[in-house]
């Protein structure tokens, strides 16, 4: 069974490789950049993340014999073509937006130069880290704005790929997320981890008394006690009564959670647990989550529109060629001119343009290299096929909290929109 990633592609790609091959076009230099026509939702601005999982799985591209065996064998590829992917590693270069910073429509978030034969193999494995990290820390991102200083729980594992769940987790806590249930996430990436019982605990009892019993003299009276499997203030009664005023958290996870939290607030007060803190869950995206700001709520748990990007699962990134080398060794600007798909042909240099206040106000992109107190947003990842720009997720975590704040006020707006930085060609 192979081990490596670089069966994580798209056929097109090898046989495009193929004919470039036979064409002798396969050498030529390329450059090839990713970027999103639009944001998803009209959405004000999206979120780099993925790139660190990206050049992680660059490390392990290659084609093993078993790879070549199977795509010779089921004609994807000839003879030739498996040679040269038998020796394939990657030696170009590689640039890109750092994790956790903002992008808009046209902002090449990653650069990728080297070989046409070398750089186009990496669109599926690009496209597909990328579009799925960036969707779910765009949607993190508001999430963690819609919270304000209230600390959100990402929970949603059981609603997603077992894999994607992981990025998931990794992408969430990167945009502001306090802690994860995933512990795949905590072990590979250091993502705080959370979690204590289910409604099935309570229901294993034979009593919610005996489950509240069992939790605290297993955890200790500051853990989390889930209170609505029946009735939610007979529960907070008992809660209050075996854990005393110290307890750490009660969990509402159904009903109109406004409402209920209100209730569970007063009686919490009441019994003498007013440093007992509310968790909500149960469904809840950026919309729920700024609805529930007035409430007596303390923490989020968000499930499944966290790991499915609020709806948008995808941050529509493209993958496209922009510049390539004619016959005489010249680089050359390359565009699409599709209706409703055109492209901007060049390799870019991006800068990210402030006022006198640090608020941003322009994506401001070039051909060439210049030299401007706009702040530059591409940074070197690979060089000469080594990684060389990586980062830890914890700085990655703190870029995104500067980078919000640079951004001007219309940006944390959750209603459709234009995006909150427009971007300039030049």
């Amino acid at each position: 069974m192979t081990t490596g990633t670089a069966l994580l592609t798209d056929q097109y790609e090898l046989t495009m490789l193929q004919a470039a091959l036979a064409s002798g076009a396969a050498h030529r230099r390329a450059v090839f950049e990713v970027f999103a026509r639009r944001l998803p939702g009209a959405r004000r601005y999206g979120v780099v993340a993925g790139t660190g999982r990206f050049l992680d799985a660059l490390e392990d591209f290659r084609f093993d014999e078993q790879d070549i065996e199977y795509l010779c064998s089921a004609g994807v590829v000839d003879e030739p073509t498996g040679e040269f992917l038998a020796g394939y590693r990657f030696s170009g270069s590689v640039y890109g937006y750092r994790e956790g910073e903002a992008f808009f429509p046209g902002s090449p978030i990653m650069v990728v130069e080297g070989t046409f034969a070398e750089a186009v193999l990496l669109e599926t494995l690009i496209l597909s880290i990328l579009n799925h990290d960036c969707a779910i820390a765009a949607a993190a991102s508001r999430m963690a704005q819609a919270a304000g200083d209230r600390p959100l729980i990402e929970m949603g594992s059981r609603r997603t790929h077992e894999h994607a769940a992981v990025a998931a987790a990794r992408a969430a806590y990167l945009c502001g997320f306090a802690s994860t249930s995933n512990l795949m996430a905590g072990h590979l990436y250091g993502v705080p981890t959370a979690g204590t019982a289910a409604h099935a605990f309570t229901l294993l009892h034979d009593s919610e008394e005996d489950a509240f019993r069992a939790q605290l003299d297993s955890l200790g009276r500051g853990t989390t006690l889930l209170v609505d499997t029946y009735d939610v203030a007979k529960a907070v009664r008992t809660a209050v009564e075996l854990a005393g005023p110290g307890l750490g958290a009660v969990r509402i996870d159904s009903g109109d959670l406004a409402v209920v939290a209100v209730e569970v607030r007063r009686l919490l007060d009441e019994l003498g647990a007013g440093h007992t803190r509310i968790v909500v869950t149960s469904d809840l995206d950026e919309f729920a989550i700024a609805a529930l700001a007035a409430a007596p709520v303390d923490a989020y748990g968000v499930g499944t529109a966290l790991s499915t990007g609020s709806g948008h699962p995808t941050a529509s990134l493209v993958y496209k060629l922009v510049a390539r080398e004619d016959r005489t060794g010249t680089l050359q600007p390359v565009a699409k001119a599709s209706v409703g798909k055109p492209s901007v042909g060049g390799r870019k240099w991006a800068y990210r343009r402030t006022g006198a206040d640090g608020t941003a106000t322009a994506e401001v992109l070039t051909r060439e290299p210049v030299d401007t107190e706009d702040r530059p947003l591409l940074a070197e990842l690979v060089r000469d096929g080594k990684v060389v720009g990586r980062e830890s997720l914890e700085a990655a975590r703190e870029r995104h909290r500067a980078t919000l704040a640079e951004l001007p006020l219309e940006a944390c707006s959750l209603s459709p929109g234009d995006p909150a930085v427009p971007t300039i060609f030049k």
